[in-house]
C-alpha cells in the first residue's frame, strides 16, 4: 500500500502540510499525530448497505472520529469536497456512531473541532471481499508549480535549417504534444495518437482534434511535414493469419484516419515479422504490402513510413532489400516512404562513424530504396557494438556510433527539411555514466537531456571536427556512455564465444559420423 499523506483540515485555514508515518494501518485507523496513540471511544455499530460512500477521517482533540457522507451531500469542508473523487460502490460496511447518541438513525455527534490538527481524506473502494477500503486522495498541484513546470527548458531556434525533435508524450490528449514539444525546444515532434499497448481505444473527439490544429498553428509546426507519429508495436501487418490480419489492419487504418483529422501527413510504422510464413520473406512481405494498398485506398494523404530494423531473422526491414521489396509492390508510391533510425542502420551492419562509411552506406540507400522515399529519420545512437543486431538506443555520443557520426547526419544537405527525431533515453547520469537515483530510488528521469541534445546537434552543423570544443564535447559524452558500451560488449562477446564453441563441437559430431559412415562402408 502505498505512503499515505495528510492534507490540511478543510475548516482550518491557517493549517499546513503534515506527514503522515510510515507504519501506517491497513485497515481504516486513523493517523494520529506525533505521540501515542489514543483510542477511539466506543461507539454503537449496525450494519447497512451504502452506495459511493465517501469516508473522511480526523483528528478531533485526541480522539478519533468518524464522519460519513453520502456523495451528493454538501458538507461544510468545502475545500474538502473538492479533493474526493468517490466511486459508485455497493459494499457493507460497519457504521460507527459516538457511544451515547440518542438513536442510530440519528447523526453522529461531533465534538467541537481543534484549530490544532491535520485531516486525511479517502476514496471508498470495495475490494474482493466487499470490504470498503480507504483509499488517499493526492493533493493537487499549485498553480505555481504547474507554470514551473511549463517553462521552456529551451528556446526553440526558428528558422534552422534542420528540423530537431523528439518522441515525446501525448498524455492526457494528443492536443498536449505540441505544447510539450516546446518545452524541449523542439522544431519537429513525434507521438503516439493513442495507447500502443491496447487493440482498442476511445475514439479522437472533435475538441481534441481542433486543439491540436489550434496548438500546432500558435506553436508554428507544419504537421504535414515535421509532426511523425509512431505506430503501435502491437501490430504487424504482415502475419497472415485471417483473424490477426483484420486486427491488425483495423489498428492501422485508425491510426491513418486519426493522421488525416490532425492534419498530420507522415506516419511511422514497423513492417512487421515473417514468423507466419515460416520465414518466407517475400510472402510476408506481399502480405504486408497488400495491407498498405488497403489502407491507402480507404485514405486519401497519410504517406506510410517503412522503418528500417535492426534484429535479423524474420524481421521485416533489417535489410535495404526488404524495404526496396515492400515499396516495389506498393500502388501509391508517393504514400510511401522510408524513416531511416541511425540505431538500428548501426546495428544491422550499416556503418555512419566516418565520414567515408557514412557515404558508402548513404550511397548504397539510395542505389537498393532511393533517396527520394526517405522522408524522416530516428536520431539514436547504439549501446550495441556494430552489427550487433541488438536494438538498444543510447544519447547521442554516448554509444559505439559516438559523437562524428551525428556530425555527419547534421551536416548531409539531404536532410534538410526531414523531420529529425531523438528516441533516446532520459535517465540522470553522472560524469562517469552512472544512473542518478531520484528521492525514491527509481532511475532520475529529466527532460532537459533531450533539450541538451537538439541545441548540441544544432550546434554541430559546420563545426570544425579538431575544434577544441568538438574534442571535449565528443569525450565528455564518450565518458559518460563508457560503462554500458563496456557491459554490453562483454555481454556480445561471451555469447560469441559460446556460439563458436557450439560450431566446434558441432563440427566434431559432424567429422566423427562422416568417419564411422566411411568405415562402416569400407568393411562392407
Amino acid at each position: 500500500m502505498p505512503k499515505r499523506k495528510t492534507i490540511p483540515d478543510p475548516i482550518d485555514e491557517d493549517s499546513g502540510l503534515s506527514s503522515a508515518p510510515d507504519n501506517v494501518d491497513e485497515g481504516p485507523a486513523v493517523l494520529a499525530e506525533s505521540g501515542p496513540a489514543i483510542s477511539p471511544p466506543p461507539a454503537k455499530k449496525r450494519k447497512t448497505t451504502v452506495k459511493s460512500k465517501v469516508v473522511k477521517k480526523e483528528i478531533i482533540d485526541g480522539d478519533a472520529i468518524g464522519q460519513e457522507a453520502p456523495v451528493g451531500a454538501t458538507p461544510k469542508g468545502r475545500r474538502a469536497a473538492k479533493n474526493v473523487k468517490a466511486e459508485v460502490v455497493k459494499s457493507e460496511i460497519e457504521e460507527e456512531t459516538v457511544e451515547g447518541a440518542a438513536d442510530a438513525s440519528e447523526p453522529p455527534k461531533v465534538k467541537k473541532r481543534s484549530t490544532k490538527k491535520a485531516a486525511i481524506i479517502f476514496e471508498t473502494k470495495a475490494d474482493e471481499d466487499g470490504e470498503a477500503k480507504p483509499k488517499v486522495v493526492r493533493k493537487r498541484k499549485t498553480k505555481e508549480e504547474k507554470e514551473a513546470e511549463a517553462m521552456p527548458l529551451a528556446a526553440r531556434t526558428i528558422g534552422h535549417r534542420l528540423f530537431i525533435g523528439a518522441h515525446i508524450s501525448s498524455a492526457g490528449g494528443v492536443q498536449n504534444a505540441p505544447v510539450n514539444s516546446v518545452h524541449i525546444g523542439a522544431n519537429a515532434f513525434a507521438l503516439f495518437l493513442k495507447s500502443q499497448r491496447k487493440w482498442v481505444n476511445p475514439p479522437l473527439v472533435d475538441e481534441v482534434a481542433s486543439s491540436f490544429h489550434e496548438h500546432c498553428k500558435s506553436h508554428s509546426y507544419d504537421q504535414t511535414k515535421h509532426v511523425v507519429p509512431h505506430g503501435s508495436y502491437l501490430v504487424n501487418l504482415a502475419h497472415t493469419d485471417a483473424d490477426r490480419t483484420t486486427q491488425a489492419y483495423d489498428a492501422f487504418l485508425d491510426d491513418l484516419q486519426r493522421c488525416e483529422r490532425l492534419g498530420i501527413k507522415l506516419y511511422n510504422f514497423h513492417p512487421g515479422v515473417a514468423n507466419s510464413t515460416n520465414g518466407d520473406r517475400a510472402k510476408a512481405i506481399a502480405h504486408l504490402a497488400s495491407n498498405i494498398n488497403r489502407a491507402h485506398a480507404a485514405t486519401s494523404t497519410v504517406v506510410t513510413l517503412l522503418e528500417n530494423m535492426a534484429a535479423g531473422g524474420n524481421v521485416l526491414g533489417s535489410t535495404f532489400e526488404d524495404l526496396h521489396d515492400t515499396i516495389a509492390l506498393v500502388d501509391k508510391k508517393d504514400r510511401v516512404g522510408i524513416c531511416l533510425d541511425t540505431c538500428h542502420a548501426f546495428a544491422a551492419g550499416w556503418d555512419l562513424r566516418t565520414p567515408e562509411a557514412f557515404k558508402a552506406t548513404m550511397d548504397t540507400f539510395d542505389a537498393k530504396v532511393g533517396m527520394k522515399y526517405l522522408k524522416a529519420m530516428h536520431i539514436n545512437d547504439s549501446k550495441a557494438p556494430f552489427n550487433s543486431r541488438r536494438d538498444l538506443h543510447a544519447n547521442v555520443g554516448t554509444g559505439f556510433l559516438g559523437l562524428r557520426a551525428f556530425h555527419n547526419i547534421v551536416n548531409e544537405p539531404r536532410f534538410e527539411g526531414l523531420p529529425l527525431i531523438l528516441e533516446t533515453p532520459i535517465e540522470v547520469k553522472d560524469a562517469d555514466g552512472n544512473n542518478i537515483k531520484d528521492d525514491k530510488g527509481k532511475d532520475k528521469e529529466d527532460k532537459q537531456i533531450w533539450a541538451t541534445e537538439i541545441k548540441l546537434l544544432e550546434s554541430m552543423v559546420g563545426m570544425d571536427l579538431e575544434s577544441e570544443e568538438f574534442l571535449r564535447l565528443e569525450s565528455e559524452l564518450a565518458r559518460k556512455g563508457e560503462p554500458e558500451r563496456k557491459r554490453l560488449q562483454e555481454q556480445i562477446d561471451r555469447k560469441g564465444e559460446k556460439e563458436a564453441k557450439k560450431k566446434v563441437k558441432a563440427e566434431g559430431k559432424g567429422r566423427k559420423g562422416k568417419k564411422e559412415s566411411s568405415g562402416s562402408e569400407l568393411s562392407e
